[in-house]
């Protein structure tokens, strides 16, 4: 039994093993290491079926209890709301989830928007530039340590703290970064405590629902969650996009004449290269039945989002970006109670920042081949390594 997620081309092009995994069995067992298996969902009709499935645990801290390991994870970052089941998920959940509803989002856009066009100012005269490192990366990470209160001389720390968590091949600089992360979250949340501000922080600290709260630890944990899922996917999808109209020059153009049509694009340019390529942790509590297949109890089961947005039963000739597809219900963002809490925020930045960097950058264009672009070596989220551009330098209106 192989392991299809590890071999090299797999992260720069995922899509052939996964049509070629879905065309043999949707739901099968594959090696994950070297003694270990886990059932890997690639279709969309049973990964749909398997984000609501309440036989399937996120509770990973119960999964792992009884299994010896060497890792050294914080647990603030390895029992996050993300790896919790209700009834304790739905309360921490049910705190958090005003602070990204749409209204809260639609009152943040003018934000948005004066970060982007700031970082694009910085490098406008330039006529080049790396789009992950100077726009796709901190554009988000600024918003969401906005949201949080953290201090503006601490983003560029955080920004690399939480890169570490994803140095795939690295465990122990893995390890080593939930510490660091945990430790200045720890510290935030307890600053916050004595000096509360306007932040979220300070707003999860003071929440109540029927007289329940979130203790401190919650707190430290749900800021950790917030802080890396608030960015990381969103600059990954960014990266993503842009490579993506790239490569469809036509849609790319069609975007420039129509800037109004970005927004609702923004559904397909998900569907079509979704930044989160499998899905957090889960295993069956009981034995299951998913796509034909028996699933025993206690075995962990890995939902790929992205082998599930190119299933040609769902969406018609997958492999091509259409603007005009009905993409909305694609699962880049889970289904379930464990959608994206962070959607409504994630849309919005990607709508402003694409809207305004064809808009502001002239003559936008890849400045590498696209087959030498290097992609992050992680089989969790999909992401480039650095995107290269050059445009038309000056200084278009904002």
């Amino acid at each position: 039994m192989s392991n299809p997620l590890q071999n090299p081309e797999f992260f720069a092009n995922p899509y052939p093993a996964y049509a070629e995994l879905r065309g043999s069995c949707p739901v099968q067992k594959i090696r994950t290491g070297r003694t270990t298996t886990s059932y890997l969902v690639t279709g969309y009709a049973e990964a749909r079926a398997a984000f609501t499935d309440p036989r399937l645990s996120k509770n990973a801290t119960a999964f792992f209890a009884d299994k010896p390991s060497q890792r050294n994870l914080h647990p603030a970052l390895s029992q996050t709301m993300l790896d919790s089941d209700p009834p304790e998920h739905t309360r921490m959940r049910r705190l958090v989830t005003k602070a990204f509803s749409t209204a809260t989002v639609q009152r943040l856009r003018p934000y948005i928007q004066q970060v982007t066009d700031e970082l694009i100012d910085a490098f406008l005269p330039h006529g080049r530039a790396d789009l992950v490192e100077e726009f796709a990366v901190p554009l988000p990470v600024t918003v969401i340590c906005e949201m949080l209160g953290v201090p503006e001389q601490d983003h560029k720390a955080i920004r690399e703290w939480s890169a570490e968590l994803f140095a795939a091949g690295h465990p122990d600089r893995i390890d080593a970064a939930t510490h660091t992360l945990a430790d200045y979250m720890t510290d935030l949340v307890q600053a916050k405590r004595r000096t509360p501000d306007s932040g979220l922080l300070a707003d999860l600290l003071a929440a109540r629902d029927n007289g329940d709260q979130l203790s401190e630890s919650e707190v430290v944990s749900l800021g950790l969650l917030l802080l890396v899922a608030g960015h990381e996917t969103t600059a990954n999808f960014i990266g993503n996009a842009v490579l993506a109209l790239f490569q469809h020059p036509q849609a790319l153009n069609r975007l420039r004449d129509h800037p109004d049509l970005l927004n609702g694009a923004v559904d397909e340019l998900l569907r079509y290269d979704n930044p989160v390529n499998i899905a957090t942790f889960r295993y069956t509590t009981k034995a299951i039945t998913l796509g034909g297949v028996h699933i025993p109890a206690g075995e962990p089961v890995l939902i790929s989002p992205t082998a599930a947005n190119r299933d040609p039963d769902r969406f018609p000739v997958p492999n091509r970006l259409d603007l005009d597809r009905d993409a909305v219900r694609h699962l880049a963002f889970g289904r379930g109670i464990h959608r994206c809490v962070g959607a409504p925020l994630a849309r919005a930045e990607a709508d402003i920042a694409l809207t305004t960097l064809l808009r502001r950058c002239p003559n936008l264009q890849l400045a590498t081949p696209a087959e030498q672009l290097q992609w992050r070596p992680t089989r969790l989220v999909r992401g480039l390594e650095s995107l290269p551009v050059t445009f038309s330098p000056g200084c278009p209106t904002r």
